[in-house]
């Protein structure tokens, strides 16, 4: 049933943290006409299945259209397995590797998994493109690339960069910004979310509705979240994010070593905290009434709340608190079991025995990193040489950044 909040009350709810809505004033009248007629808006988010594992940065705009299916809307989920296959090139210099259809539908199904701790399962609406993009014959695909000017496709800076540079563009790169748009045609939606990457996809959407001779579409561009350095977008390829699947325990901590200055940022993207209550916070750090470790407890607890419980966060932070505040070892540790086929001449590959032994980081890169910034000790003494030879023994602890602990295991 769709809300019977007032218009202005639902606009102060989707606008917050929006960066811009194209245009604001038919999303208005959209809303209205739906509370009119009864009839929902849909909603769609395209995913492309490429990088399954959703973290605090996807699901700012997964936690929006869960507010617009809280409003009574439908949520279409379009998992792009067609456009998969060519690959998205947006912010890219060069052209990105084609998905196997086997890599696309594992993905697909990891994401179906994830993107529900978020959205209204029984509220969402999961489609893949390749309905319609796959039953395109050529002749389908020409009548369809006709209704789009090779002009008004590369207005794309990246386009533009690469060609200015002299690098290669592959037709089917110009043709994917087309394939997305023709999701919007298919699905005939009202309203399509995306990050600020997404904004030539998304508005081209709209112009190629008005071909089909149907209502465009609005666009609302949300922000990138910026990931736990405080400095760069969050991404798993820069170990700077937070899982929504992660432990409460890992998530807590986690949250706990953002810089103060991106809080703010976090309170209102990633919680349900009124925005009212945001800025008090934010003004209560600044004036030093609130102390950003009280602030940041808050928001740790806030963000777990959402992704596990109440319960799990309060014990999260007692955890954090015994191990952090007090300066001691977690009350449990998982062992780091060590095979006799691991050691070679009474030692052990530190990176090895990260990665592959106790699973604390998921690339070579990531346990370098690791070590080379100082985060990996062994019973407390630091080990800084991503190349050392580590003589092991039973009971010792291993520990990598703040969070993850393991008691060495030899068999």
């Amino acid at each position: 049933m769709v809300s019977a909040l007032s218009i202005d009350k639902q606009m102060e709810l989707i606008k917050r943290g929006a960066i811009e809505i194209i245009p604001e004033d038919e999303l208005r009248t959209k809303l209205k006409k739906s509370q009119e007629t009864g009839v929902p808006l849909r909603l769609k988010l395209g995913l492309d299945p490429t990088a399954p594992d959703i973290h605090l940065g996807h699901a700012v705009v997964l936690r929006k259209l869960r507010q617009f299916q809280d409003l009574g809307h439908e949520v279409i989920i379009i998992i792009g397995d067609f456009t998969a296959s060519i690959g998205d090139p947006s912010g890219r210099s060069v052209t990105r590797p084609l998905l196997t259809q086997e890599e696309i539908e594992k993905n697909a199904k990891t994401y179906a998994e994830q993107y529900c701790r978020v959205l209204d399962a029984e509220k969402t609406r999961v489609v893949f493109n390749s309905e319609w993009l796959g039953k395109l014959d050529f002749a389908g695909v020409i009548r369809l690339a006709a209704k789009v000017t090779v002009a008004r496709v590369l207005e794309r800076d990246d386009f533009a960069t690469r060609l200015s540079e002299g690098r290669p563009i592959g037709l089917h790169e110009i043709l994917y910004p087309v394939c997305q748009a023709y999701d919007s045609v298919a699905l005939k939606s009202d309203v399509e979310l995306g990050g600020m990457d997404q904004k030539f996809n998304i508005l081209m959407g709209r112009d190629l509705q008005r071909e089909f001779g149907q209502e465009p579409q609005i666009a609302i561009f949300m922000p990138i979240l910026v990931g736990l350095d405080g400095l760069q977008k969050m991404s798993k390829s820069l170990g700077n994010y937070v899982g929504i699947t992660e432990p409460a325990g890992e998530m807590f901590g986690k949250l706990m070593s953002i810089p103060d200055d991106v809080m703010p940022q976090y309170f209102e993207l990633c919680t349900n905290v009124p925005m009212p209550e945001v800025r008090e916070i934010e003004a209560g750090m600044l004036s030093g009434r609130i102390h950003p470790m009280d602030a940041k407890k808050r928001l740790a607890r806030e963000i777990v709340t959402i992704y596990h419980s109440k319960e799990a966060a309060q014990a999260a932070q007692a955890e954090f608190e015994h191990v952090f505040s007090n300066r001691e070892i977690p009350t449990d540790i998982e062992g780091v079991k060590v095979p006799a086929s691991a050691v070679k001449e009474g030692k052990v590959w530190i990176v090895r025995l990260l990665k592959d032994l106790a699973g604390f980081a998921s690339t070579n890169s990531e346990a370098r990193r690791l070590i080379e910034q100082g985060g990996v000790t062994l019973d407390g003494e630091k080990i800084t040489n991503p190349n050392a030879e580590l003589k092991l023994k039973s009971g010792q602890v291993l520990r990598a950044g703040r969070l993850k602990f393991g008691r060495i295991e030899m068999e």
